[in-house]
């Protein structure tokens, strides 16, 4: 029999796993800011623009989904991190937004900004979007200023469940350099994976040489802010359910939390170790076997492991979006998330993802049947 509890888990398991494919996806951000870097002609940025441009409205139906089943399953987080920290979720849309309105306007006749303005809001949409991403997914970690009371849902004057305690509304999270070191590590490995895929795509030779010599110093980066980042995680102090008799279940501050976590979770640990190990394998084989195509097909599914591992470790801990200002108001699964009825009825329609994930690998597969040639590059327009 499915339980409610089954049901918490499962969805968090979904949200999470959408997050993951959200971040692989963003190899099309990375792509946006190498464009200048690895194409010196227009028909070689063309080419590169064609490469993503292919890919762009996955990544942007990813996110949009990841946002629906976060308010469908965990309404109170939704309503307390988009409601609070808006500022954060604002400058996040409206980045994927100009990526939207670049690639349908760059190349229009008489636009009105011209196709460098656009080409430089993609470049502004690659390197704001995965940061500002990083450094929000952060506070699930690290925490967010806000407190959550859901008597005041009586208050007929101000029936708000949800404030936030700082006048910044999410802005204050790039004062925690944690959160910032997950952001950059983010935006350094959508660079990587871009490089990834530019070599699997496109068909320059030009190109595929500078993304070879550009490539181990972007892994360099990456593994210094990934591994900086992994480092304050694993060190980290977090919060964990105690029960106390005389005020019953409270959070109390736990050392090495997320360290303790991992040892708890088995299966959540061989997850992260597996996935970071095929990243790390899918970086370095273009290096080791010079050239080769196939490192975003090793890379990738790391990628999502690796991040879906993460994710987890929050989720399926005691809180996954613990309060600073109030400890006591952060968010778990089970003060969070909908009804019994609610989950069970939208756990029916989830058995339809794997009927789109389907599509989107047919569709993945009919776009990229061949590399792009410099022919291709009159495609866009």
């Amino acid at each position: 029999m499915i339980t409610y509890e089954f049901l918490q888990y499962y969805w968090c398991f979904l949200v999470c796993l959408l997050g993951a494919l959200f971040v692989f996806l963003m190899f099309v951000q990375g792509g946006q800011t190498l464009v200048w870097s690895l194409g010196r002609t227009e028909e070689q940025r063309r080419m590169l623009l064609l490469a993503t441009g292919r890919k762009w409205e996955l990544t942007f139906t990813t996110l949009v989904t990841f946002g629906g089943a976060f308010f469908a399953s965990f309404p109170l987080f939704y309503s307390t991190s988009f409601g609070g920290a808006y500022w954060v979720w604002m400058l996040i849309l409206l980045c994927f937004v100009i990526q939207a309105v670049s690639y349908e306007f760059q190349l229009k006749r008489a636009n009105l900004l011209g196709t460098t303005t656009y080409r430089v809001f993609l470049m502004l949409n690659g390197i704001l979007g995965p940061l500002l991403v990083g450094t929000a997914v952060g506070t699930f970690f690290f925490g967010a200023e806000f407190v959550v009371n859901k008597g005041a849902i009586t208050d007929s004057a101000m029936p708000v469940i949800s404030t936030w305690a700082s006048p910044w509304h999410g802005l204050e999270a790039v004062a925690d350099v944690r959160n910032v070191l997950l952001g950059l590590a983010v935006l350094m490995l959508t660079r990587c994976l871009a490089h990834l895929y530019f070599l699997n795509r496109v068909d320059d030779a030009e190109v595929r040489a500078r993304s070879l010599r550009m490539l181990p110093w972007e892994i360099g980066i990456f593994l210094v802010f990934f591994l900086s980042f992994a480092a304050c995680w694993l060190t980290a102090e977090g919060l964990a359910l105690c029960v106390v008799k005389e005020v019953g279940v409270i959070f109390m501050p736990e050392t090495y939390h997320y360290a303790k976590v991992l040892t708890r979770m088995p299966a959540v640990a061989a997850l992260f170790t597996a996935g970071v190990v095929l990243v790390l394998v899918g970086l370095l084989l273009p290096l080791v076997k010079k050239g080769s195509r196939k490192g975003i097909w090793i890379a990738g599914p790391g990628t999502v492991l690796t991040v879906l591992a993460l994710l987890l470790t929050a989720g399926w801990s005691d809180t996954y979006y613990p309060s600073l200002a109030d400890p006591q108001s952060s968010l778990t699964l089970a003060n969070s998330c909908s009804s019994f009825f609610t989950l069970k009825v939208m756990a029916v329609v989830s058995l339809l993802i794997p009927f789109v994930l389907a599509y989107i690998v047919w569709a993945w597969r009919t776009l990229e049947r061949t590399p792009i040639e410099s022919s291709d590059s009159s495609q866009i327009h």
